[in-house]
């Protein structure tokens, strides 16, 4: 798949982070924006040099610091509502969902027959010729309301995500008008010229110009913004960018080894966002949220995972530091499943060996990502082991026991009971009781025996929410959308 490197993040490793230090939320989030990337199809980095392009732009036209601060986060949490479409466009097109987005990046969709060539291209790969036809009718007598509502989904849920974090109005305006058109002809809304908040003209601009650039160079990408200047952009802003360029230093920048630090480093200065303790809890809830809206079948996963682990330890002992850290953890562990096609997370049907082999990497994607992020990377490994075993025969790393640390155990023991007590596309959930007997059936070779126990003995004291009713609900909404034409903007 074009673009998904995510073992190549930049790490901050040799570094230890302090609780006590004023680390900038932005350069939490630029880390984070990498798996942002993953689940758009675009190489990593792409948000943090989108941020770095629309900040130089925002430089340019002397933007007051309030709105460069507001634009800033909002560049680099732009995408952070596009998971809650994957599942549609994997099922519209019977094809991989980071691919689709990966090549829509490039498409002017405005153009009816470059819509009719890409879908003529990408609309179920593997299928037979009636397949193709017969999606594609699909598609095209749904006419635009579809779409406009799958960008709709998408553009409100990263608002919402924005003002979760406690980020200005405008940035979440920003996330919100991020696919409108200069032209009225974008989505949702169909807004035109000045009703775009100028915020979110830049972000468009900025993103479109950053794909562009990154896979067919700095001319192409300012080829493409005149050609679009008074189409989908702000010609003033296009001015602007082509202002910002002619000195080449943008490119420069746009090449660093390092993306993320090159983002961060546009962080305003005078930014209250300081990646406190609480805040990290926050980011840690959001982008949760982001991995489990990836599919309707692991609604709310991370999010319980997190709640059963910490349930566990605390019958352990954990002190409340080392519960804060273990609850971030269980909510991030999967971030890595936003490198996987919804084609393998959804399936209805048992995995390909190739199926498998994908699915088996999101372990990987998720040690890669959150070593790169300073605060989180000393629990980096414990993310990428929830699925060893204890005899060594799990994956990504095949870990024996002796090298498990408690929190890595109760991870995986934590997720295995709210996997199996939830449905999925291809069996229905198992009861409770029946997933304790085959934890405890595997203790010892599998499963560690202490967090068995620990785990008994919370879900003795305590009554976890249903899971099957939230489950329901969620793809209930999945199925109103089925059926719908693809979002081509996002």
């Amino acid at each position: 798949m074009p673009g998904i490197a995510p073992l190549a993040c930049a790490t901050n490793s040799t570094h230890t982070y302090d609780p006590q230090s004023r680390l900038g939320l932005g350069q939490v989030l630029a880390s984070l924006s990498y798996a942002l990337d993953l689940t758009e199809g675009q190489p990593e980095g792409h948000a943090a040099r989108s941020c770095v392009i629309g900040m130089q732009i925002a430089e340019q036209l002397d933007m007051p610091s309030a709105d460069r601060a507001a634009l800033y986060y909002a560049l680099l949490l732009k995408d952070a509502g596009c998971s809650s479409n994957a599942a549609k466009m994997a099922y519209l097109f019977g094809a991989d969902d980071r691919k689709l987005k990966h090549d829509l990046k490039t498409v002017d969709w405005q153009r009816a027959g470059n819509n009719l060539r890409f879908m003529r291209a990408q609309v179920a790969p593997t299928g037979t010729a009636l397949e193709k036809l017969l999606k594609m009718g699909a598609m095209l007598l749904q006419g635009p309301s579809g779409a406009k509502k799958l960008v709709q989904t998408r553009c409100e849920r990263g608002a919402t995500i924005v003002r979760d974090l406690g980020f200005p109005e405008a940035s979440a305006q920003a996330v919100l008008d991020l696919d409108e058109h200069w032209n009225g002809h974008g989505h949702p809304r169909g807004l035109r010229g000045e009703e775009i908040s100028l915020l979110g003209r830049i972000c468009g601009l900025a993103q479109t110009v950053e794909v562009f650039f990154t896979k067919l160079g700095p001319q192409a990408a300012l080829e493409m913004a005149q050609a679009r200047s008074g189409q989908w952009f702000d010609p003033q802003l296009v001015q602007a960018l082509l202002a910002v360029t002619r000195h080449g230093r943008l490119w420069g920048i746009l090449n660093a080894a390092d993306p993320a630090a090159a983002a961060a480093h546009y962080e305003p200065e005078d930014s209250s966002f300081v990646a406190d303790e609480h805040r990290l809890d926050a980011v840690a809830r959001a982008f949760a949220a982001v991995v489990d809206a990836k599919s309707p079948w692991t609604y709310r996963h991370s999010t319980r995972v997190s709640e059963i682990a910490v349930g566990m330890a605390t019958r352990m002992g954990f002190d409340p530091l080392r519960l804060r850290r273990l609850q971030r953890t269980a909510l991030l562990h999967d971030v890595g499943k936003l490198g996987v096609s919804n084609l393998v997370l959804d399936k209805p049907g048992k995995l390909t060996d190739d199926e498998f082999t994908a699915m088996k990497k999101h372990p990987e994607f998720s040690e890669a990502i959150l070593t790169g992020v300073l605060p989180f990377a000393d629990q980096a490994m414990i993310a990428g082991a929830h699925h060893e075993r204890l005899d060594g025969r799990g994956y990504y790393r095949g870990i024996p026991s002796a090298e498990l640390p408690a929190e890595a155990r109760i991870l995986m023991v934590a997720d295995v009971y709210e996997a199996l007590t939830a449905a999925r596309p291809y069996r229905e959930a198992v009861p409770q009781e029946k997933v304790i007997e085959m934890l405890r059936r595997d203790m010892g070779w599998q499963a560690c025996p202490t967090a068995v126990e620990a785990l008994q003995s919370w879900l003795a004291g305590t009554e976890l929410a249903t899971r099957v009713d939230d489950q329901l609900a969620a793809m209930d909404r999945l199925l109103d959308d089925l059926g719908s034409p693809v979002c081509t903007t996002c």
